[in-house]
């Protein structure tokens, strides 16, 4: 085990990776700092599961049942035709369904972490790292402040736009994009609403969805394919505009998306793609959760590897004297499983943005052959049928570190 006069560790980021590392280090008698360049916790962002070997973690934490309390409450996901008639619904609890056992907002999500680790980890809000500079002993860092410290090892866990990791890595992590862009925000919650994950296609490549949570607004979120340079650089304002005119005839809910764009500065914007790193650490510096691995909100493992790849690295950390031997054994772990998570099914997500009439029309028949009661029962005879906590297990071995 790494000696306790080298157990002073920064952490960048404070959203799901970021608490996460701290929790387990200080678990391990760490010294743990995470330093979040927003001014406060950031509350805002969408539906994410904390599904398979998330969820054992979960357990270890005791967060499990505070993840239930908070649950979204949705039902399953309905695939919504063209005149607002549910042409496809997978339940909760059926064999295909998309919504997970612990569906959680991301900003209940963050809260939670932070409660649980805020006793025992410092916390420094609205500042960030911009400059790093390795000794052989030691990390020397400077902050966005102006004010200076020297910590043993740094963690980027600050997304996938890393500031940290390009301080270290520059471009050798490529960001490979997918062809799509992606836009959530918080809307408020009408009559007509219900705790359904409702997912709409539009003709010209565009998807609409709303979901529920537990705040009495509802999550929207809307996707296109375009160009990868198409939208970029654009201000808050133009970002905006530039969804009101995507949305634009788009049908459904659309009017009400694009009424409340004007309300609310909860909006995210962004190129959806998957972070490609052919190594995760360099000296005394190392990288986890989307810094690292991001797998995109296609995969539905985005909460997953971030919370695993915590696990494990502080778990390498407090077992090894060597701390290059410790980055070593977490980038052998979990590798082989980022890779698995990371391949996609063929003609995703192509498949799902038609881009004709036609072509939304097939692909809502296809959806409610599949949906149907005969389907469903001859595919629940090919699901299986071991217990849930050995099925996660299965996905990746989580040693139970001392």
């Amino acid at each position: 085990m790494i000696n306790s006069e080298a157990r002073k560790v920064l952490i960048s980021g404070a959203s799901i990776a970021g608490p996460t590392l701290a929790y387990w280090l200080a678990h391990y008698g760490f010294n743990v700092t995470v330093v979040e360049r927003a001014p406060a916790l950031r509350l805002g962002g969408q539906n994410i599961d904390v599904n398979g070997p998330a969820q054992l973690i979960a357990q270890k934490m005791g967060i499990e049942a505070d993840i239930r309390a908070a649950n979204t409450g949705e039902l399953g996901l309905q695939l919504i035709g063209q005149d607002n008639q549910v042409v496809a619904a997978f339940p909760k609890d059926g064999a295909m369904s998309g919504t997970q056992e612990l569906e959680i907002i991301r900003g209940d999500l963050v809260s939670i972490l932070y409660e649980r680790t805020k006793q025992n980890v410092t916390y420094w809000f609205g500042d960030s790292i911009t400059a790093l500079e390795q000794r052989p002993d030691q990390v020397n860092v400077t902050f966005s402040s102006g004010k200076t410290d020297t910590f043993q090892f740094v963690i980027a866990a600050d997304g996938i736009r890393s500031r940290t990791r390009r301080l270290v890595f520059g471009e050798e992590p490529v960001f490979k994009y997918l062809g799509l862009y992606t836009a959530y925000l918080t809307i408020p919650r009408q009559k007509t609403d219900n705790d359904w994950w409702r997912w709409y296609t539009a003709v010209d490549r565009r998807i609409v969805m709303l979901r529920p949570d537990k705040q009495g607004t509802m999550r929207a979120s809307v996707a296109f394919m375009a160009a990868e340079q198409a939208y970029d650089n654009l201000s808050a304002a133009e970002q905006k505009q530039m969804l009101k005119d995507k949305l634009a005839g788009a049908g459904w809910e659309t009017e009400r998306i694009v009424g409340a764009l004007d309300d609310t500065a909860d909006v995210y914007f962004d190129k959806v793609g998957q972070i490609k790193a052919p190594r995760w650490f360099d000296g005394r510096v190392a990288m986890i959760g989307d810094a690292a691995y991001c797998p995109t909100p296609l995969t539905g493992k985005g909460t997953t590897l971030a919370m695993v790849g915590a696990y494990l690295l502080a778990g390498e950390l407090a077992s090894h004297q060597d701390y290059q031997a410790a980055f070593v054994a977490y980038e052998k772990r979990m590798r082989p499983y980022v890779e698995a998570v990371q391949k996609l099914p063929p003609g995703v997500p192509w498949l799902v943005y038609p881009r004709t009439q036609l072509g939304v029309s097939l692909l809502n028949t296809v959806a409610g052959i599949v949906a149907s009661k005969p389907v469903q029962e001859v595919f629940g005879l090919f699901t299986s049928t071991k217990s849930e906590k050995e099925s996660q297990e299965d996905e990746i071995v989580l040693p139970d570190y001392q």
